[in-house]
């Protein structure tokens, strides 16, 4: 994509999205620009009104936990404070039996959702390969809770399985779908574009090959979730290309008649207190800037709103108060009650690692919404 010259007003462009049609990575951009407030409270309005109309009223959630099942990992991402390398202090390794002890504690708390994705952990094999001891995991929580979801897996882990027993995307793909994977976490996104890749988690994926492995398993009929991280060193126009890529990506899978696709979009804003210090320096600042984060999230309904119609803020990142402001600026979801996470809080985070469901009710309450839980895939759970 070219970096864009001349485009319209920005009267003209917020019409042009309420009118129903997409805007192109040019009339996007301005978006990101433009600091008059009159102009902001023009976009956040826009982007609820199109929320409204394309998701509806009710503030979905979740109830689910997250289980990080290692934090041992070959990579070095310059914006993780989660790695261990397996010797460090404080590296851990679940067995199959904690997992599955947290996976039990979350069912008798209601959770219809398990998330789960680790560090790349070269020694986790069984029978020498990676592949068996990421089925092995399913295997035996889906034996042991046959009607849990399973969220299971980034597109970076698939790629490191296919990589350690030599098999195809699609193998590996298929091999974890028939064990019990309901869907993938569209994670290790970071930033579509390869120039910010190599600075930020250089021995990460590239954008091609994380493109092709959620491609892959859309048309294997594995939906997935796409993400964000945003507030670092990537430029608005970076963020309109990852934005396009996601939206060109839901593309493929509705015009080739794919039997999955994305199911929601999250903005992931960077948090920077115990990130390595290159980064952190860099940035300049150790939590996120809620403004930014708002109007991106603004930005993000309006550009995907067409064929990505949830959305979701991420309340570990920016705090209970800061996801029900996002609610008002384009967001119709809340995210889950998560019960543990690990990633983000260990990078600095203050928003917590569990929420109730009474407190996600409150807080969708606060600004008189209607609640509704659902199941990882939209379904409403009748409570």
């Amino acid at each position: 994509m070219t970096y864009p010259s001349a485009v319209p007003s920005i009267e003209t462009i917020l019409a042009k999205a309420i009118d129903g049609a997409d805007l192109s990575p040019a009339e996007a951009l301005p978006l990101l620009q433009e600091n008059e407030a009159i102009e902001l409270e023009n976009l956040r309005q826009t982007a609820d009104t199109l929320r409204q109309r394309q998701a509806g009223e009710p503030v979905t959630y979740v109830v689910n936990r997250n289980v990080n099942f290692t934090n041992i990992c070959e990579q070095h991402c310059s914006f993780c404070a989660f790695r261990r390398d397996g010797n460090e202090e404080g590296a851990f390794w679940l067995d199959i039996s904690k997992i599955l002890e947290k996976v039990a504690d979350a069912v008798n708390r209601g959770a219809t959702e398990i998330c789960m994705q680790g560090g790349l952990n070269p020694a986790a094999k069984v029978n020498g390969t990676s592949l068996y001891y990421y089925l092995e995991i399913v295997r035996n929580i889906k034996q042991a809770f046959p009607n849990l979801h399973l969220h299971a897996f980034s597109p970076q882990e698939v790629q490191f399985i296919a990589r350690e027993d030599g098999l195809s995307y699609e193998k590996t793909i298929a091999e974890l779908q028939q064990a019990g994977v309901g869907s993938l976490p569209g994670t290790a996104a970071e930033v579509l574009v390869d120039e910010v890749r190599r600075v930020i988690c250089p021995e990460k994926i590239d954008t091609a090959t994380w493109l092709e492995i959620v491609s892959t398993a859309h048309r294997l009929g594995l939906p997935t979730t796409s993400t964000m991280l945003c507030g670092h060193i990537e430029t608005p126009w970076q963020q309109i290309q990852h934005l396009e890529r996601i939206r060109q990506l839901q593309s493929i899978a509705l015009e080739n008649d794919y039997p999955a696709r994305i199911t929601e979009f999250i903005l992931l804003p960077f948090v920077g207190q115990e990130a390595p210090k290159p980064l952190r320096h860099r940035v300049g600042r150790d939590q996120p800037v809620l403004a930014d984060t708002l109007r991106l999230t603004a930005v993000a309904r309006i550009y995907l709103g067409n064929s990505i119609p949830n959305h979701q803020p991420s309340w570990v990142k920016l705090g209970l108060d800061g996801a029900t402001e996002a609610l008002k600026w384009g967001c119709n979801d809340i995210g889950g009650t998560l019960m543990e996470e690990h990633i983000t809080t260990m990078a600095g985070a203050r928003g917590g690692t569990c929420l109730t469901v009474e407190e996600l009710r409150s807080a969708i309450g606060s600004i008189d919404r209607p609640a509704r839980q659902r199941d990882t895939l939209y379904s409403t759970v009748e409570s």
